[in-house]
């Protein structure tokens, strides 16, 4: 059985490919629990409802879990739209570079 900071540790190799974060950071993961049978369930968002990868990053997400962690049976994704994401919901280095903080070579990075 793992805890919801391994897991979260497993996720966090799953990088935004519109910002460059990884998911955990960006504060997309709620929550995730594994039982006694090394089955995962994740809980998470996306930033906009309207994401064009939305099934791709669910399936980065199943995918990390089971590269990273072993022994694990199934990974379910539950993608939630309430609590809705809002940039306070990142750690401080993303909302830094988020909110135009950051120097002109920086920002050509950044896809909005």
């Amino acid at each position: 059985m793992y805890s919801k900071e391994e897991i979260f540790k497993a996720i966090s190799t799953v990088k935004d490919p519109e910002v460059g974060f990884n998911l955990v950071e960006m504060g997309l993961i709620y929550d995730a629990t594994c039982d006694e049978d090394n089955s995962v369930l994740v809980t998470m968002t996306l930033s906009t409802k309207a994401c064009p990868l939305h099934q791709m990053i669910v399936q980065w997400v199943k995918e990390a879990v089971m590269r990273e962690l072993d022994d694990i049976k199934v990974v379910a994704v539950e993608v939630v739209w309430e609590p809705e994401w809002n940039i306070t919901m990142a750690d401080e280095n993303v909302k830094e570079k988020l909110s135009g903080k950051m120097g002109k070579e920086e920002k050509k990075d950044i896809w909005f």
